[in-house]
């Protein structure tokens, strides 16, 4: 009974033996694709497969294929860059893309990049894209044509992907920053702006007054030839006359002030009274 057992039980292990391996060697014959991914096959004698595999659970052949899983997901990315504008300003743009491989060309993706593309093409193509187009454009424009800046960012960058089968949903720049000297420009042209303005209303200001001292002394210069004429048509009379409001206006002037007492021209005190 005993050597029975024994033989059942070394049976047993053979059996376990022989499954523990079948099923080590049909998990390693297997895979899965996730939704969003695709697989490229490495085959030791073909080398990289022609077409993609899609989603769902695969078999392969151990040792002598892989597979590569990439990702055809659209994914951000930022892409910072220091370059110089046409008037020699310099800026540090923030570019942000929404980017993915071409499907249709993952195994020569694959084949010329690998798997982590992504570093190899956009920082590449980003900062020649960026430098190119900021190099049209005045420090002023990048601020007062940023919507036009990233259009043409955009296109240019879309022209430059399509050579490495990268497709890009979308480009924004997300951050636009100015040197120190840029700054110090700005401050000194709004200083020299200040100064003009007050330049100018000061020459507005000293051409009013120069139009109205003319004035004022053509008008003198009339005052002055009417009354020469009056006197020599009416002798003194109008002097006269003029006097006499003078008079008048200085006794109305006197009349309001307590401290004023008026007495009679002929020196005569007891006023009312006859001399008798």
């Amino acid at each position: 009974a005993a050597q029975a057992l024994a033989r059942v039980l070394g049976n047993v292990a053979r059996y376990a033996a022989g499954l523990g391996i079948a099923g080590s060697a049909l998990q390693a014959s297997m895979y899965n694709v996730d939704g969003g991914e695709r697989v490229v096959m490495f085959d030791r004698f073909q080398g990289v497969m022609k077409s993609s595999v899609g989603e769902g659970t695969h078999f392969l052949l151990p040792w002598l294929q892989t597979a590569h899983v990439m990702d055809i997901r659209t994914r951000p990315r930022s892409i910072t860059s220091v370059t110089g504008t046409k008037d020699l300003q310099m800026v540090n743009l923030t570019l942000r893309v929404l980017t993915k491989p071409d499907e249709g060309q993952l195994p020569e993706i694959f084949k010329r990049y690998g798997v982590d593309w992504e570093e190899r093409v956009l920082p590449s193509i980003g900062n020649e894209v960026l430098k190119a187009v900021v190099a049209q454009y005045n420090a002023e424009e990048l601020l007062t044509k940023r919507d036009a800046v990233s259009s043409k960012i955009k296109q240019h960058l879309m022209q430059r992907a399509a050579d490495f089968h990268v497709l890009l949903d979308d480009v924004a720049i997300t951050h636009l920053a100015f040197g120190s000297e840029f700054a110090k420009a700005i401050e000194a042209k709004q200083v020299a702006e200040q100064e003009a303005e007050r330049a100018k209303y000061v020459v507005i200001k000293a051409d009013q007054e120069r139009k109205a001292a003319v004035i004022r002394a053509e008008g003198e210069s009339e005052s002055a030839r009417l009354i020469s004429q009056a006197t020599r048509s009416y002798g003194q009379g109008l002097i006269e006359l003029r006097r006499i409001e003078a008079a008048k206006e200085i006794a109305a002037e006197l009349s309001g002030s307590r401290n004023v007492v008026y007495l009679p021209s002929n020196g005569n005190m007891l006023l009312g009274m006859n001399a008798n």
